[in-house]
């Protein structure tokens, strides 16, 4: 497991584990960033990683995104 900033972009990956406290957890996870599904990372720009999932793009800042083990 990596964190999904450590992933090449392009590559699919799929989310093995959401970290963090309760409510990170929650938005995360409210996002669609949950154990089981299908992201890929469109580009990293600025300290914001932008990514697929569930056919929508989400920018996400780099802490929230490291939180998220693929």
């Amino acid at each position: 497991m990596i964190p999904l900033p450590m992933a090449d972009v392009g590559e699919e990956c799929v989310i093995k584990k959401v970290n963090g406290v309760s409510d990170v957890k929650s938005h995360l996870e409210d996002l669609g960033f949950v154990p089981g599904a299908v992201i890929s990372i469109v580009t990293v720009m600025g300290g914001n990683v932008i990514v697929n999932i569930k056919d929508s793009r989400i920018a996400i800042n780099e802490e929230l995104a490291r939180k998220i083990m693929v």
